[in-house]
């Protein structure tokens, strides 16, 4: 990734941590269109892990959520997610895995309690990306990518605040 980039990116996520504040680990719980059965997933608000940090510099807190085997990492730029934003603005996360190979990033996510799924790509992933989702609730995802797999649980609320 090029320099400017990586820069370009680093700051958006800085502010991005910044706004976060200093509030605790939000706990994902089900939403609309879920059994109740589980999202594991936690939305952390410290500091990025040291692997995922690159192109940072300073304070590198921002809302992400780690994969369950905590290979990769998907870096909140809106928090919450929402299926619908009166602002018109999109869910945008930037995927960070813990190997450095480009390939692409396969994101099959399945609604719980549904048959819904949606499949996402992020070509020369992981990396920035903007997942939105047709419905509300918890969204179970299998991310694969260059040999690669994890899992993880995304909710998405009927709107934002």
């Amino acid at each position: 990734m090029a320099a400017w980039v990586r820069f370009t990116l680093g700051s958006a996520l800085l502010l991005a941590g910044c706004a976060a504040g200093d509030r605790p680990a939000t706990p994902v719980t089900p939403g609309a269109g879920s059994t109740g059965a589980g999202c594991h997933s936690r939305v952390e608000t410290g500091a990025l892990p040291d692997w995922a940090d690159t192109g940072f510099h300073g304070d590198t807190r921002a809302p992400h959520v780690f994969g369950a085997k905590g290979d990769i990492l998907g870096v909140l730029f809106t928090h919450p997610l929402a299926q619908a934003r009166p602002d018109g603005s999109t869910n945008k996360i930037l995927w960070v895995a813990r190997t450095t190979e480009p390939s692409t990033l396969v994101i099959t996510a399945t609604l719980d309690g549904t048959d819904t799924r949606v499949t996402h790509e992020v070509p020369g992933g992981p990396g920035p990306s903007i997942i939105d989702m047709p419905r509300a609730g918890c969204w179970h995802l299998d991310l694969r990518w260059a040999g690669h797999t994890d899992t993880m649980d995304l909710v998405y609320a009927e709107r934002t605040p």
